[in-house]
């Protein structure tokens, strides 16, 4: 423990999704946060329920409003739960500035949270999926020619060999940057692929829409949303990602926010690439894209080497049909996934909290000054 650090990191962050929930609920409940939830159709690998919960502090008329949110990437929740819970029970809801409310979003994608799973029960990366499916979806000519490399049809040795080769041989040709754009940029081809962005909205997108609707944030004079992710960037390092257009308003307040640590993948600054379909997109549409300012809070945990094998396997898994959720090989994949999202030692839990409450007040100050 950090000398002079409050609160207790440790006791923020959940060993899965059942206990996240019920922490979350506990915490929300001891503050005075009005709950709402909504049940997704599916159970989690125990029979549980799943579900995507809302705690509200201040005044329900507020004209602006946080929005913090958990679990966009299944997995990945672990991080954003532990941030959300910890700004529960250290009493920060009896200090919202006037006129302001905040909305905690507790994993938008239960199934991935449940399951261990960056994506939702469709599939689908939900980073990907808020493009108008009405028009034509983006093409990954680079993915399309990999794919069967970037999730081969087994785990055995001497396929993962190969196709380790093959993607070897094809980034030396292409280039770092086409690689890792052909790769994480989103494909609409394969739906058991990694990266998939779907074909229609999924039962999330739909939620994270119901949300907005519900909590009439179209009609609110200012809104700013903090998306905890987790997976690129230097250990423990938290970089506040815009995904903004240039020239665009909510582009000039993040800078004026968040300062230097600001990451723009647009402008090629920052640890995450230029993805079509994320779902800052669908926030934009819902609020209203002058009135939103929204960042992806991005933790980074290990190297993207050990990210990929560790999204790989987990793909090849579920690709096999059936998953024996207490069998070897599942506790093995499901093991490395997490640890990889999730690195749940001590220091990097300090560094979460430490950060997430830094930009927390950041976004506060900004939305108030």
């Amino acid at each position: 423990m950090i000398p002079g650090f409050d609160g207790d990191p440790d006791g923020c962050f959940a060993p899965d999704y059942a206990t996240a929930r019920k922490r979350f609920l506990a915490a929300a409940v001891q503050a005075g946060g009005q709950c709402r939830a909504y049940a997704n159709p599916m159970l989690g690998p125990n029979g549980e329920a799943l579900f995507t919960d809302l705690a509200w502090f201040g005044p329900l008329q507020a004209s602006r409003v946080l929005v913090l949110v958990s679990a966009t990437h299944g997995v990945e929740g672990f991080c954003g739960s532990g941030a959300q819970i910890d700004w529960m029970t250290l009493d920060r809801p009896s200090v919202l500035p006037a006129d302001t409310a905040l909305l905690l979003v507790h994993a938008l994608n239960p199934h991935g949270f449940a399951w261990l799973r960056r994506t939702t029960e469709e599939g689908v990366d939900l980073n990907r999926n808020a493009v108008t499916f009405d028009q034509e979806l983006p093409r990954n000519e680079g993915y399309d020619e990999l794919a069967d490399a970037f999730v081969p049809p087994n785990l055995d040795a001497d396929t993962l060999q190969t196709a380790e080769a093959t993607l070897a041989r094809w980034r030396d040709i292409h280039g770092a940057r086409a690689f890792e754009q052909a790769r994480s940029g989103g494909q609409y081809t394969r739906p058991d692929g990694i990266f998939y962005g779907g074909t229609e909205p999924t039962w999330s997108m739909r939620t994270l829409q119901r949300i907005c609707a519900e909590f009439h944030l179209a009609h609110r004079q200012a809104v700013a949303v903090i998306d905890y992710h987790t997976g690129l960037g230097p250990h423990g390092h938290g970089e506040p990602i815009c995904g903004h257009r240039p020239g665009e308003l909510g582009q000039a307040r993040c800078r004026a926010w968040y300062g230097d640590s600001l990451g723009e993948p647009l402008l090629g600054t920052s640890s995450s690439l230029p993805i079509a379909g994320l779902t800052q997109y669908a926030w934009a549409r819902e609020v209203g894209a002058d009135r939103l300012t929204f960042v992806a809070l991005e933790f980074g945990t290990y190297t993207a080497e050990i990210g990929a094998r560790a999204l790989r396997d987990d793909h090849v898994l579920h690709r096999a049909g059936a998953v024996d959720w207490h069998g070897d090989t599942c506790k093995r994949v499901k093991s490395a996934l997490r640890k990889f999202y999730h690195p749940d030692t001590s220091a990097w839990k300090e560094m979460v909290i430490f950060r997430s409450r830094q930009v927390i007040a950041q976004a506060l100050n900004g939305l108030t000054g």
